[in-house]
Order: structure tokens, then sequence, then C-alpha cells
């Protein structure tokens, strides 16, 4: 039978035991940083496969770098608690993983680099966050993506994400999926929770990092895909905002997203107005990997239950 766990205080305990001070410094200040983790339950299988946890587990690490985290967090390990955590919880549908360092001393005062940091996991399901079948609806956020040299932009810190939730609820207050996000100089940057991919005369172009965006994995996932399997070629340069309207088609990518078609931008059509054929079969190809249908990409999975 299920159960919700997580991995806290260097124990694996239910849920409810994983409880903070109110007076944690993350809690406080947003002096944390995190990662997501797809479980993709295969039935036929009977199978949970997690995608590249080593990949996560690895930019987690970096992110905790970036901020002055001062544990000594080893990528393999982590990764192999990761695993664990999974068989504990026992799950047999799709699931989030999260994993956090944070600061968790209970300091008064922003400054990082004399708190102490410790590591926590928990587990969750979670099934479609945003709809594969009838794609995203999106807007360009009046909120610009904060810049690397504000908050910095490729690692996945906590209190970097009032940013991004505010222009998600801009976006779905106006009756859209999600936001897109500008950079500083008007640029396109990302979504709200997802970076994004434009299609223009069949070639597949996407925001270098210097646009502010996470270095997702997913999208460099979905960009191999595209040039190994449909023989694309892929190009990472900035966007302009108004590219986005005469694209042939455009999608987004993420842990919690896929691969996911975009069908309208601020209220004009991208395309005819569906899902368009190149990011549908790169949806199909990447939901075939990561529910390890292929073969040759199961080098990119960890099975929890081994069957």
């Amino acid at each position: 039978m299920a159960k919700q766990m997580a991995y806290f205080e260097g124990e694996f305990v239910p849920i409810e035991e994983a409880s903070l001070n109110v007076m944690t410094h993350a809690f406080n200040y947003g002096t944390a940083v995190f990662e997501g983790i797809r479980g993709n339950w295969n039935s036929t299988h009977e199978e949970l496969y997690l995608f590249k946890v080593h990949e996560h587990i690895e930019r987690l690490v970096q992110s905790a770098r970036i901020i002055r985290m001062n544990g000594k967090y080893d990528v393999q390990e982590i990764s192999r608690l990761v695993v664990e955590l999974a068989e504990r919880c026992d799950y047999r549908e799709d699931i989030y993983i999260r994993p956090m360092v944070y600061k968790s001393g209970l300091d008064i005062g922003p400054a990082i680099h004399s708190v102490e940091d410790k590591l926590l996991l928990y587990v969750r399901p979670l099934g479609d966050y945003l709809d594969p079948e009838a794609g995203a609806t999106v807007m360009t956020s009046s909120w610009r993506r904060v810049d690397d040299t504000s908050i910095p932009a490729r690692a996945k810190v906590s209190g970097l994400y009032v940013n991004n939730g505010l222009a998600t609820s801009e976006a779905k207050q106006n009756g859209m999926t999600e936001a897109i996000m500008l950079n500083q100089d008007g640029h396109v940057s990302e979504g709200a929770g997802e970076n994004l991919v434009m299609i223009r005369n069949g070639v597949l172009i996407t925001p270098p990092p210097s646009d502010n965006i996470l270095e997702g994995i997913t999208l460099d996932t979905a960009l191999f895909l595209a040039q190994e399997e449909l023989g694309l070629t892929v190009e990472r340069r900035t966007i302009d905002r108004s590219e986005l309207y005469i694209a042939e088609e455009l999608f987004m990518t993420g842990t919690a997203a896929h691969v996911t078609p975009v069908t309208e931008v601020d209220r004009v059509e991208v395309g005819d107005g569906k899902p368009g054929p190149i990011s549908r079969e790169l949806q199909k190809l990447f939901f075939n990997a990561i529910t390890g249908e292929l073969d040759k990409y199961h080098g990119w999975l960890d099975s929890v239950y081994k069957k």
C-alpha cells in the first residue's frame, strides 16, 4: 500500500514527521535550492521509472554551491537515497520527487555563508501538470525574469520562485494556462516553470543560458531526440517576443510539463491553433523514452522495483 514518506534529518520518516521549526532560515528567507524528479509508472511493465536522477542531483549540488551551501553533498549517495525513498513509498502511479538543500539554522538575518544546511527529500503523486493533448495557452507576463546578477538564474533557488509565481498567477487570472517571461532586455527567456522551444522554418530554436534560462534537463533531452531521432536542426539564440507570433510551432519542456505544445500566445494562434506535428512527434518520443518503452534510452532511467 502506497505511503507518503520523506528523507528528513538523515532518516526515512512518514511525511507528517518531516516538520521544520518556524525560525528555520530557509522558511524565513527563501534560502533553499531544490530539484524536481519525475517518476513515470508503466502499468504494462509494472515498473516505476525515475528520469535522469543523477543529472538532477548534479544540478542540485551545483545550485547548492552557487548559493553558498556549506555541506558536502555526494551526488551518488543522494541519487541512491532518491531511488530508495521512491521504493519505500511504493506508489503505482506517476510521482514527483522533491530533493532540497535548505538552510536549517535558526539565525536571524539574511547572511547565508555561516548558516547550517541540510538535505530533505519527499515524494508525492503527480499526474499531468499541463494538458498534453490540448496543449497550453500562454501570455507574455508583465513580470520580467529575474536577472542572473540579482538571483542566479541557473540555480533553482526557492526564493526566486516568487518571480515565477507572480507570472503564473497573472496568466491564470487572465484565462491562460501559463506565462512566458521576458528577460530584462525584453527578449524571451522561458516559461514560468518550463523552457520554451520555437520552430521556424523547421529549425528548433531556444534561448541560450545567457538569457537567464534554467539549464533544463528535459529541454536538453527533447533537443537531443529532435536531432538524433528526427534529424532536425537545433539552434540556441536570442528570441524576440514578436517571433512567437509567427512561429510555426511552440512547445514547452520541463520536469512537471514533460513536452507540451503551445497553441496560443497573447491571444494569437500558433500555426493553425492546434499542437503542431513536430511537437507531437517529440512529445510521443519523449513519453516513450521516460516510460521505459525505448530500450536504447534505458540508461536515462532508474527502475524503482527492478522488475
